[in-house]
């Protein structure tokens, strides 16, 4: 009989058997298992099924799972154990899951510190950093031991809420799978979600439904649902086996748009809405818009928002931070779309820390529908990740230029790079061979901790170079994982508005960085803004719809961002 594990247990113990390779400076195998991990953890199916339905040969068939990781996950799915994972687990019986959500301990320095010092859990870590016994390793000293006390205590903040590009795909597959049930007249997720925020506490999701009873029995039983909390006629709530918590009601269809406003808040927005009600003495709730007793709204949002003397307010931007404003005077702006995008301007590929090809990209990009990629390895100085020098980077242009012949005129590949900024706010790159990029991103990888006005002069220095187009991941953030390093954004977006600089809005779901507070910032000062993915691996090319759900919560439209542009157009906009 098949375990039902699921894909989140799966894709841990690929990950860290990854990881445990990596402790014994195993080359490749590593990155296969990292590989196939995320495979697992993107997959809108449970492994399990996948396995019941078509065995051995339907594991080989999932991008990413090779015959040899496939057997693994095989035994998994039929003993409920890895005996591969358990021999190298009791080598270093460590919990590296744990220790690895503190920002710059990796597999070897994990491994040097359970050997050095016993330190197998992320109390063991504490107790040692704080007793000051970190500092005397060699290889770590006093600013690591100050590093990884940052870390914990950052750690401890975290208020346990989830990646909107970790729930988002889930919520999705359960509205799908809600939505086929033939009791189910119309769905909607809403909450937090619906707005797009950068983490999700939780879920709400609406139905319509004149038969709700099996809705609620269908929804109770599902293969993620570890923990039922309630199951009624009307509401149910239970917790998945991710941690979320998801609640499912069901609304009268004249109530929908009320309902459906209601929970997607947020409650700052709603209660402005609701004092904007009473002052014409109505009454709003999540069942309509009100004269007394006769519902005068409430059906779709659409006529909530004309009633009250508005236009229709987009969900991104429900923060009650000037839309309701906007909207009365008919001066919102016209968000922008989720299907604007022409192109993806920073992508790593195997030539560093990529896992894939450049023309594997090409193609995936060409599915995509994309216009144009930029290809964008990291340089020498993140020797960590292979990063090239000026003469490897010559030679990756000979593969692009090999690799855009054999595509043809579908995609254009520009020749770019995601050059290192240096403590100085000088570039890792010569400027003879920047100059001679399509595209030249600069990013910050290091000394994250320089007091104020240096990191902001560093930055603006690297900026201010006439072949800088684009900054990537401007305040270098890490959700739930490391802070943004102290800058004076104000002056690095002045300084972008002098030199023609662009801003980029990094969709990968752990960074989304910026944040909608500067791009609104952008947006007010003329800054142009990039969103791209920071691709590492194919399915990261997905990501670019948290981009630009980031966009639309900082009021950005399209006109604002310069990868809506055709190629030429694109490359007009660039300081070259």
């Amino acid at each position: 009989m098949v375990k039902r594990i699921s894909n989140q247990e799966t894709s841990r113990l690929l990950a860290e058997i990854g990881e445990y390779l990596e402790m014994e400076g195993i080359p490749f195998k590593p990155r296969a298992y990292e590989k196939a991990a995320q495979a697992v953890g993107e997959l809108d199916k449970g492994v399990s099924e996948i396995y019941e339905a078509g065995g051995l040969k339907a594991l080989e068939g999932i991008p990413g799972i090779g015959a040899s990781i496939a057997k693994k996950i095989e035994e998994l799915l039929q003993t409920g154990r890895l005996k591969y994972y358990d021999e190298l687990k009791k080598k270093v019986p460590v919990d590296l899951s744990g220790l690895r959500k503190i920002e710059g301990l990796g597999p070897k320095s994990i491994k040097k510190l359970y050997e050095e010092l016993g330190i197998k859990t992320i109390a063991d870590l504490e107790k040692a950093a704080r007793a000051g016994k970190i500092a005397k390793l060699e290889h770590f000293g006093a600013k690591s031991e100050e590093n990884i006390l940052k870390g914990l205590d950052f750690l401890k903040k975290a208020t346990g809420r989830l990646l909107l590009g970790a729930v988002l795909p889930k919520a999705r597959l359960i509205e799908k799978r809600l939505g086929e049930l033939k009791e189910v007249e119309r769905i909607a997720l809403a909450g937090s979600l619906r707005r797009r925020k950068e983490t999700i506490g939780d879920l709400d999701v609406l139905v319509v439904s004149k038969k709700p009873k099996p809705v609620m029995d269908f929804f109770v039983s599902m293969p993620e649902v570890v923990h039922i909390s309630a199951h009624g006629e009307t509401k149910s709530a239970v917790k998945l086996e991710s941690g979320l918590d998801v609640d499912l009601r069901v609304v009268p269809a004249e109530s929908y748009g009320a309902a459906l406003n209601y929970f997607t808040g947020s409650k700052d927005h709603n209660v402005t809405l609701r004092e904007m009600a009473m002052a014409k003495g109505w009454k709003l709730n999540e069942y309509g818009l009100f004269k007394g007793n006769k519902q005068i709204a409430g059906k779709t949002e659409e006529e909530l928002y004309a009633a009250l003397g508005m236009d229709y307010i987009e969900p991104e931007m429900r923060e009650n931070t000037g839309e309701i404003k906007a909207a009365k005077k008919h001066k919102l702006p016209k968000l922008i779309g989720y299907g604007d995008l022409l192109g993806d301007l920073q992508i790593q590929t195997d030539w560093t820390d990529g896992a894939d090809s450049i023309e594997a990209y090409a193609q995936a990009a060409i599915q995509r529908r994309h216009k144009y990629i930029a290809i964008t390895d990291h340089t020498k100085r993140l020797a960590m990740t292979g990063g090239l020098d000026e003469k490897k980077i010559r030679k990756q242009w000979a593969e692009i230029d090999q690799v855009q012949k054999k595509i043809g005129p579908k995609l254009k590949i520009l020749k770019g790079t995601e050059c290192d900024i240096l403590k100085d706010g000088s570039l890792d790159l010569d400027d003879e061979t920047l100059s001679q990029l399509d595209v030249v991103g600069v990013a910050v990888h290091s000394h994250f901790d320089l007091p104020r006005e240096e990191q902001t002069r560093r930055i603006i220095r690297a900026i201010k170079n006439p072949n800088v187009d684009i900054l990537f991941h401007p305040t270098g953030r890490l959700i739930g994982k490391r802070e943004a390093y102290d800058l004076d954004m104000d002056a690095i977006i002045k300084a972008a508005k002098e030199t023609g600089a662009v801003l980029e809005i990094d969709a990968m779901p752990d960074r989304l960085d910026l944040k909608d507070e500067y791009i609104r910032k952008c947006v007010a000062a003329g800054v142009k803004l990039a969103i791209d993915t920071d691709a590492h691996s194919i399915p990261h090319l997905d990501f670019l719809e948290y981009g630009i759900a980031q966009a639309r919560r900082g009021w950005a439209q399209k006109s604002d961002v310069v990868n809506t542009r055709p190629l030429e157009a694109f490359l007009k906009l660039l300081k070259k």
